[in-house]
């Protein structure tokens, strides 16, 4: 897995806390309603937070999750995010989003990366957490994908 300058400790020098999360997104079309909801779990505590968007896309959905689960942290952590996102978990693991912003957040066709505002803010949440980005696949028996899955449907379906 790939983070630049992983770290063991926050500025104050304290460790980092280990969290777990798992996050998904839904889409009804493709642009279309979505939702996404994330579990976080840290120091024997869980917590489940979702949202919903009017008309957004699927991948919109699920960068949304993993930025909104990164960003509910208070402080910096020691991350391990299960996605069943490729696009969201190679985007780190296989560089893609260093090779997008060395070009100026263009891609390898150079035409302009779909979703920018929301890689950028990944980018950023990615460097004040240690994040390890895991695939998993969705759909499938992974109880915690399966829950985020139902809770970003149920966003959809409250929501419209």
């Amino acid at each position: 897995m790939y983070n630049i300058g992983m770290k063991r400790e926050d500025s104050a020098g304290r460790p980092l806390t280990p969290v777990i999360i798992y996050t998904d997104g839904a889409c009804s079309g493709n642009p279309g309603p979505g939702g996404w909801a994330a579990i976080i779990r840290a120091m024997d505590v869980e917590k489940e937070i979702s949202g919903f968007d009017p008309d957004t896309t699927n991948n919109r959905m699920e960068l949304t999750a993993a930025l909104k689960a990164l960003e509910f942290l208070n402080r910096p952590c020691s991350v391990d995010l299960y996605s069943d996102s490729a696009y969201l978990v190679s985007a780190f693991n296989e560089h893609w989003i260093l090779n997008w912003k060395k070009r100026g957040w263009k891609n390898a066709a150079k035409m302009p990366v779909a979703n920018q505002d929301l890689w950028e803010a990944l980018w950023q949440e990615h460097l004040r957490h240690e994040v390890r980005w895991h695939k998993v696949k969705g759909h499938s028996d992974n109880e915690y994908n399966n829950r985020c899955d139902k809770m970003a449907v149920g966003e959809i379906l409250r929501n419209t």
